[in-house]
């Protein structure tokens, strides 16, 4: 089914249509001469590094994976799979945070009645488990993922609280731009309203209704393509081909008509920030000399000012999860929300608790700047630029030399571009839709993990080389499925039975899964990696003798570390000398003679040799062999 994973597709287009044309930002455009800045409010003491999960595979250890299965047929994963032996070795891993994806109380088809919970209707829900960004209770979790559903809320604070213990942060999702067509909240607190509870329903818009409405019309479900089934044609009551809505709501990616079609994000619909239907702005504009100034700034320019109930309401929903004991979220689509709402919000929440990790996924890299400084983010997804640039490397349709020119492109904003090569909506390295072996993910990810001191995201089974090989039912292969009752073969393996260990796997996922931990706790504790950059890699594509399109290198380091790192993408042997500049031997105070270099996540050794003020080094690469090296004192 081509809808199923158009997803990522839409989402860049819709990006790029809707963002700046429809809620357009206050112009703090990039610089003509980048430099390179600190984060705005402190600098980082360490790098993060964040695991992605989702608790709903992620403890399953039914290996029955019936393309379209029920719970029952293929299981389910619980909080309680979280215990702290698994907490642990994922803090052993390297991760400091943990991304429960999928925690929030989203539309799913099952029978939770006995709870008070009303049935989702498959006509507009994606695949049985639902999607995580189709959420219906912003005030709780999803009743599939407890051992107790009645005490739903009281297992994931004990997850909190567990994670917490074992050194982890916990983010979860916030999806401001839509919600799930039935939203209805059963543990709101005292006097909060539902989303749209008190719309005007007669108009298209109004400042402060919550959704859009399509006048006049009732809502109809999409017309089914490519053989598409609700349920996979399971008989069910509810699959009729109706959902009662009326007026008809705008669908959660911006589509007006009261009919979305299955390309739309038709199980979700599109919340009302106070951005008229021609795009003005029905709120105050944020100063552009706001983005040099701090949240505390913000959120004072906020105080006095009346703003769409829409933004109220997600600000108490930040603050209640704040208070819960979370630290921090991670923004859907947050390029489709004007930035406005970004400065209110987040300024709201570092003013609660200025340690908060507010991550945003967004597209659109000439409005960066804006939603880190005027929106006041932390970090960004580095998706169209660093992912994309490496990813092409890896699949032999492009040359490093545009890793290089990305990084240039974005020096002033570098420490706030999270990096990863794998997440709920890219395909697995291993997947053979995309590279198809995991050991490309070595150089990758390490020169992701080292270009700055942003955070470093690793998706659950990335370790160990999952492949996602198997359609899920609505979920197709390459991708590990976010919509389905499903189980990961790989991570299966490691729970063992509850142990987390490496008894069950391979002799290369151990190896792979050695290599990220050397890696990712290599960063979180070296200096050099939150101190300087100078790019060696077009030094040596000019000067040097077999450093080619296929590798690529570059120097870090503070007053206590100095580190060349080079990578080689190649799937066959390389072998050249690297170039080291006089610049950089000027920085390090090196003088012609012989020094010593030590591998920081292997054994290998090397000599960088200087005479007449240039530095070599010369390297015989394996395929994807990978180094940080530190110059020895």
């Amino acid at each position: 089914m081509k809808k199923l994973h158009s997803l990522l597709i839409a989402k860049l287009l819709l990006a790029s249509l809707l963002g700046a044309a429809l809620f357009g930002t206050a112009g703090c455009g990039q610089e003509s001469n980048p430099r390179e800045i600190q984060p705005a409010e402190k600098v980082a003491e360490k790098k993060a590094v964040i695991y992605q999960v989702l608790p709903r595979l992620f403890g399953n250890t039914n290996s029955t994976n019936k393309p379209w299965g029920t719970l029952e047929e293929n299981g389910v994963g619980k909080f309680a799979d979280f215990t702290p032996k698994a907490l642990s070795e994922i803090h052993a891993l390297g991760a400091t945070h943990i991304w429960y994806t999928g925690a929030l109380h989203h539309a799913l088809v099952g029978d939770y009645t006995e709870y008070g919970i009303s049935n989702d209707d498959p006509d507009v829900v994606k695949g049985r488990a639902g999607s995580p960004y189709a959420i219906k209770d912003y005030y709780s979790v999803n009743p599939d993922l407890t051992n107790n559903p009645a005490e739903r809320l009281q297992e994931f604070r004990a997850l909190v609280e567990r994670s917490h213990a074992a050194g982890l942060k916990v983010i979860i999702d916030i999806v401001p731009n839509h919600v799930a067509r039935a939203y209805h909240s059963l543990d709101k607190p005292q006097g909060v309203q539902d989303f749209g509870a008190g719309d005007n329903t007669q108009v298209t818009y109004a400042r402060n209704n919550n959704f859009y409405y399509v006048v006049g019309e009732d809502f109809r479900v999409p017309i089914a393509e490519d053989g598409y089934k609700p349920l996979n044609d399971e008989a069910n009551d509810l699959v009729d081909g109706q959902f009662i809505e009326s007026p008809a709501k705008w669908t959660g990616n911006g589509a007006r008509n009261a009919q979305p079609s299955m390309h739309d994000w038709y199980e979700t619909v599109k919340i009302n920030f106070g951005v008229r239907p021609d795009g003005s702005k029905n709120f105050s504009e944020l100063p552009k000399e706001y983005a040099e100034r701090d949240y505390r700034a913000h959120a004072q320019f906020w105080a006095d000012k009346k703003v769409p109930d829409s933004w109220k309401k997600f600000r108490d929903i930040a603050h209640y999860w704040l208070d819960f004991g979370v630290d921090g979220f991670r923004y859907d689509m947050a390029g489709m929300v004007p930035v406005e709402f970004w400065s209110y919000l987040n300024s709201s929440i570092k003013m609660r608790n200025p340690n908060t990790l507010l991550l945003a996924e967004i597209y659109t890299p000439e409005r960066y700047r804006d939603y880190l400084h005027l929106g006041k983010m932390d970090y960004l997804y580095d998706k169209v630029g660093t992912y994309d640039a490496i990813r092409a490397v890896m699949e032999n349709k492009g040359s490093t030399d545009k890793i290089a020119e990305v990084r240039a492109s974005l020096v002033d904003i570098s420490s706030h571009m999270l990096r990863f090569m794998e997440n709920h909506d890219e395909q697995r390295i291993a997947s053979s839709q995309f590279s198809g072996n995991p050991e490309a993910g070595k150089p990758a990810m390490l020169v992701s993990v080292a270009l700055s001191p942003a955070p470093t995201l690793v998706y659950f089974g990335q370790e160990l080389g999952e492949p996602a090989n198997k359609d899920a039912g609505f979920g197709k292969a390459s991708r590990t499925t976010i919509f389905d009752y499903w189980s990961v073969p790989s991570v299966r393996r490691w729970n063992n039975e509850g142990a987390f260990d490496t008894a069950q796997l391979t002799k290369e996922e151990k190896e792979l899964r050695s290599f990220y931990q050397r890696l990712l706790n290599f960063s979180k504790q070296s200096p050099a990696l939150l101190g300087n950059y100078l790019d060696l890699h077009s030094y040596n594509r000019k000067q040097g003798s077999g450093y080619g399109e296929k590798q690529f290198s570059f120097a870090r380091w503070n007053k206590t570390e100095k580190l060349l790192i080079v990578v080689n993408f190649d799937r066959e042997d390389s072998k050249f000398e690297l170039l080291i500049p006089n610049k950089l031997l000027k920085q390090w105070k090196l003088k012609d003679g012989s020094y010593a270099l030590k591998g920081q996540i292997s054994n290998a050794k090397q000599q960088l040799v200087i005479q007449n003020g240039q530095g070599r080094i010369s390297l015989n690469l394996r395929p994807f062999e990978s180094h940080i090296f530190k110059l020895e004192d």
